[in-house]
C-alpha cells in the first residue's frame, strides 16, 4: 500500500474542492447577500487542511495498483463528506450542528437528496446553489469512478460491458486511460447539464433554479431550491423536462460516450440492460397511473402527470416530488420505493442495485429452474448477446446478498433506535439506494430524527454510493496484508 502517495492524491482532491467553495461567494455578491465571509472562511479552512496532507507527501511517486484505488475511492468520499460540511456549520443563517452538516454534506456529494434543512424559500441563493452544486460534483465523481474505476472492483455491474466500455476495465492498475476516460465522461456530463439547464429555462424557470435544477437532475440528486420540490413550479412542462433528463441521466453514461463516438444512436437499443430500464420504467408508470386513477386519488391527466413523474423519479433513484406522494394510497409508495431496488442502469449517477446487476440475477433464477428439469443441458447465461461469466454472476449473487443483509440489519438499528417500522424500512432504502425521500416520520425532511439515527443513516449514504463492498473490504484482514 502506497500511504504517501494516496496521501498526496487525497490533499490535491481536497484543495481542489476547497476551489469550489468560491463560486456560492460569486452567487451571493449578485444576489447582494452577506455570507461571502463565511464560505470564504470555509474554503480557507478546507484548502488548509489538504495543503496539510499534499505538502510532506508532494514528492511521492508510485505506481497505483487496486488496493490503493479502493482506499482512494472510499477516503475521497468520507474527506469530501468532511470537508463539504464545513460551509453548514459557518454560514447564517443555517448554522448547522455537526450532526447535521456532515449529514447533509454527504447527502448532497453521494446524491442521495436526503436533507435535514426546512424553509428553503426563503434561504440566501447562496447557500441553495452549494446545495445543488455538491450534488452536481458529486454526480461526475460517481461517473467516473462506475465506469473507469468500479470494474475493477469484481462485483458485476459494469463488467458486462468489460468489451467494449471505455476505461482500464481490462488493467489490474490505475492507467493514464483513466484520464482519457474521465475527460470523454466529464464532456457528456457538462452537455446534458447545459441542455437541461436551457430546456428548464426555456420551459419557464428563472435562470437561477434552471442552473440549480440542471444540477441535481443530471446527477439524479434530488436537491431542490424551495420546500415543494418541482411541485412549486405547478407547471407539467417543466415536469416533463425534468422527465426526460431523468431518465437520460439513469441510463449508463459509458453507453452515452459509445452513442457519441459511433455518432449513432442504435447502441442504446441493442443493450438488454437499457432495454430492460426502459420496459421497467414503462411498466411502473402504467401500473402507477392506473392505480392512480382507479382509486380516484386524481383525475385523468392528473394521474398520468404526477403517476409518471413520481413512478421515474423513485426509480431512477432521483428523488423529486410534484407532490405529497407519502398521501397516497399505501400501495403505491412501497411499490415504488421496492422499484428504486432496481435503480438506474451500471455506469450512471443513480442509485440502486441497479437494473443489470437484477437483470443477471433474475436470468440466472430462471436457468435455475431450467436445470431443474434438464440436469444434464449445458445453457449459457447471457445478458443480450454477451456470455456472461459465473465469476461475474456468482459475484453480484454475493452483492446481492450482502446488499440485503446490510439492509436489514439498519433497519433493525433504526428501530432499536425508536423509530417505526415504516420510517425505518423506507428511510433505509432512501439511503442505500441513494434515493432521498422517505415515509412516515421522514417524508418531509430528517431533522427531527435523532442524531445517532443520522450517522447510521449517513453510513448507509456511503455504503450505497460505494456499492457496499468497496467499503466493507477496507474491513477485511486480508485486505492490510502485504
Amino acid at each position: 500500500m502506497h500511504f504517501s502517495v494516496i496521501a498526496r492524491v487525497l490533499g490535491l482532491l481536497l484543495m481542489l474542492f476547497s476551489l469550489t467553495l468560491l463560486s456560492p461567494i460569486i452567487v451571493a455578491t449578485i444576489y447582494g447577500e452577506t455570507t461571502q465571509e463565511s464560505f470564504f472562511l470555509a474554503f480557507a479552512i478546507t484548502f488548509s487542511v489538504g495543503m496539510l496532507i499534499w505538502l510532506p507527501n508532494s514528492r511521492s511517486e508510485a505506481e497505483l495498483r487496486t488496493r490503493d484505488g479502493f482506499l482512494i475511492t472510499v477516503l475521497f468520499w468520507f474527506l469530501l463528506g468532511i470537508g463539504g460540511a464545513v460551509p453548514f456549520v459557518l454560514v447564517e443563517p443555517l448554522n448547522l450542528s455537526i450532526t447535521d452538516a456532515v449529514f447533509e454534506s454527504i447527502s448532497g456529494l453521494t446524491t442521495t437528496g436526503a436533507t435535514v434543512v426546512a424553509g428553503l424559500d426563503s434561504l440566501p441563493k447562496s447557500i441553495l446553489y452549494y446545495r445543488q452544486q455538491l450534488q452536481w460534483l458529486g454526480g461526475i465523481g460517481i461517473v467516473v469512478i462506475a465506469v473507469a474505476i468500479m470494474p475493477m472492483l469484481g462485483i458485476g455491474g459494469m463488467q458486462l460491458y468489460r468489451a467494449e466500455a471505455p476505461g482500464p476495465v481490462k488493467d489490474s492498475k490505475l492507467t493514464p486511460r483513466i484520464t482519457e476516460t474521465a475527460k470523454a465522461l466529464f464532456a457528456i456530463y457538462l452537455f446534458l447539464t447545459l441542455a437541461c439547464g436551457v430546456s428548464y429555462w426555456l420551459a419557464g424557470m428563472s435562470v437561477f433554479d434552471a442552473v440549480s435544477h440542471s444540477f441535481s437532475t443530471v446527477a439524479i440528486g434530488g436537491f431542490s431550491t424551495h420546500d415543494a420540490s418541482m411541485g412549486y413550479f405547478a407547471d407539467p412542462l417543466i415536469g416533463v423536462v425534468c422527465i426526460f433528463f431523468m431518465i437520460l441521466a439513469g441510463m449508463n453514461f459509458g453507453l452515452h460516450f459509445m452513442v457519441w463516438k459511433r455518432k449513432s444512436p442504435m447502441a442504446y437499443l441493442r443493450d438488454s440492460e437499457t432495454r430492460l430500464y426502459f420496459g421497467l420504467l414503462l411498466a411502473g408508470v402504467l401500473v402507477v397511473c392506473a392505480y392512480l386513477y382507479w382509486s380516484s386519488t386524481y383525475d385523468g391527466l392528473s394521474s398520468a402527470y404526477h403517476g409518471a413523474f413520481q413512478t421515474v423519479s423513485l426509480m431512477t433513484t432521483t428523488g423529486f416530488a410534484t407532490t405529497d406522494f407519502n398521501a397516497w394510497p399505501l400501495f403505491l409508495p412501497f411499490l415504488m420505493f421496492f422499484m428504486s431496488f432496481f435503480g438506474a442502469c451500471a455506469g450512471s449517477t443513480g442509485g440502486g442495485i441497479k437494473v443489470g446487476r437484477m437483470m443477471v440475477l433474475g436470468k440466472q433464477s430462471l436457468r435455475a429452474i431450467q436445470k431443474l428439469i434438464h440436469p444434464s443441458a449445458v445453457i449459457p447465461l447471457k445478458a443480450g448477446k454477451r456470455v456472461v461469466e459465473s465469476r461475474v454472476s456468482d459475484a453480484i449473487w454475493a452483492f446481492f446478498g450482502v446488499y440485503m443483509a446490510v439492509f436489514y440489519a439498519m433497519v433493525l438499528v433504526l428501530l432499536a433506535l425508536d423509530l417505526d417500522y415504516v420510517t425505518a424500512w423506507s428511510a433505509t432504502t432512501a439511503m442505500l439506494n441513494n434515493l432521498g425521500p422517505g415515509l412516515g416520520e421522514v417524508a418531509r425532511n430528517y431533522r427531527d430524527i435523532g442524531d445517532l439515527a443520522k450517522w447510521v443513516l449517513a453510513g448507509g449514504m456511503l455504503l450505497g454510493r460505494l456499492e457496499i463492498f468497496t467499503l466493507l473490504v477496507l474491513f477485511t484482514p486480508m485486505f492490510w496484508r502485504r
